[in-house]
């Protein structure tokens, strides 16, 4: 995912007029904008961080662009991650969408042509000034399609990290420390077995084991490990102490009943319902759910901590905004994506549970909250975002998908996924 400067730069607040709305700015006519139509989609829900300051966005749009209506189609990660080229070599590509940030992803659709470069966009309405030098790493890509790049091909409006989510509640009523060392993570993981209760939730199905088994072999990694992994600076060998380490591991903690054998078809979404359900002690997953969880659980206490003993955590950038080369109506994609940056929307996003990139620090008014930028600055001042591991090469999401659920049950050995991780990895190299 990316590197990204100091903390201070996370909450800077934005300079008088650096971003001023404006309806005739950016690449398309926009003069006579009546009846129009902007077509957004996203696939945040509702009462998520992001789903909140995104309609109060779609808000703003509205009345600052008489006459423009938003036509907002949500949809699910799985759906835009699967269709997606094919929806934008069409004449159904939206004007702009949410879309993942990565080589894979966003660095592959670059590579095709499906998305604008909007590098002299993003210079003129001050974009670039907001966002740190390793966020725009996964924001702009090479003609290779690699990050890094020197070509804007996305806009991020927010940040993200993983952390350990935990009920409280359970913890106390089951006479559990909260760890704050490795050792105490596994000490705790093993009393709640001993009760009959499966310490952490998994979506097997989804994007949730393979986060665990990245984070597992992020303990034994460096900084120079994930830039040969995520940016091709170095050969990348799957079967190296870290990448078994975190294999081995994982495989471990499933037979251990840490992580249940059924969660292998399980979605994410139905991982998070189940911790919201109170059902689960521990969720690893992203900031993504912190607002959602904020608003939605109501039956007992929860908090966060991050991911004990390890100079690396899963993290990055949002996902990006990006405008399909197809959009009919880019000049007023731009002006939405405008108005996602400036600080009224950064502020909503703040105060519900998100990761923002430029809201006034003095405005969140929750002591969670506060927490959940300020672990994220330590994260950033100490150069831990590692990103995710299915960026790399297209199609390693559902690479990895499938590998970690033969973990999970057990239809094959750590050393044969590693395996089939580096045939998928090397052959999807761009060359």
């Amino acid at each position: 995912m990316f590197k990204r400067g100091k903390g201070a730069a996370l909450l800077a607040a934005l300079t008088a007029g650096s971003l001023a709305l404006s309806a005739c700015g950016g690449g398309d006519d926009t003069s006579g904008s009546a009846g129009k139509e902007l077509r957004l989609w996203h696939y945040e829900g509702p009462t998520s961080a992001m789903g909140v300051a995104w309609k109060q966005a779609i808000q703003e749009f509205e009345s600052t662009h008489p006459g423009v209506k938003v036509k907002f189609e949500e949809k699910g990660f799985e759906q835009i991650q699967k269709t997606a080229p094919m929806v934008l070599n069409s004449k159904d590509a939206p004007d702009v969408m949410e879309y993942n940030k990565g080589n894979a992803t966003a660095g592959l659709l670059s590579k095709q042509g499906l998305l604008t470069d909007m590098t002299s966009e993003v210079t003129k309405r001050g974009w670039d000034k907001l966002l740190g030098p390793s966020v725009q790493t996964t924001a702009k890509y090479d003609a290779k399609g690699v990050m890094g790049g020197d070509k804007w091909f996305g806009v991020p409006n927010y940040a993200e990290y993983l952390m350990v989510y935990y009920n409280k509640d359970l913890f106390d009523e089951n006479d559990v420390k909260v760890p704050t060392t490795f050792a105490e993570f596994t000490a705790a993981m093993d009393a709640f077995v001993k009760k009959g209760i499966t310490p952490l939730g998994n979506g097997g199905a989804e994007y949730m084991a393979q986060q665990y088994l990245y984070q597992l072999a992020l303990t034994k990694a460096d900084r120079a490990w994930v830039d040969g992994f995520e940016r091709y600076t170095s050969k990348v060998d799957f079967h190296d102490a870290a990448w078994t380490y975190g294999a081995t591991t994982f495989a471990d903690w499933v037979k251990k009943g840490y992580i249940a054998k059924n969660s292998v078809g399980v979605k994410a979404e139905d991982a998070g319902a189940a911790f919201i359900s109170g059902k689960v002690p521990m969720l690893f997953s992203g900031s993504w759910w912190y607002g959602r969880f904020a608003s939605d659980i109501k039956a007992f206490e929860w908090d966060t901590f991050l991911w004990p003993e390890t100079k690396l955590t899963l993290g990055s950038s949002g996902n990006l905004w990006v405008v399909p080369q197809g959009s009919k109506n880019k000049r007023l994609a731009y002006d939405f994506i405008d108005i996602t940056m400036k600080k009224g929307i950064q502020n909503t996003l703040a105060n519900n549970g998100g990761v923002p990139v430029a809201a006034d620090e003095a405005v969140v008014n929750s002591p969670k909250n506060k927490q959940l930028i300020q672990n994220f600055g330590t994260l950033v001042g100490t150069d831990a975002l590692a990103f995710y591991p299915d960026w790399p090469v297209a199609g390693f999401y559902d690479t990895f998908v499938a590998q970690t659920q033969k973990l999970i049950n057990g239809s094959a050995p750590p050393d044969r996924v590693l395996g089939d991780l580096q045939k998928a990895y090397d052959s999807g190299l761009p060359k």
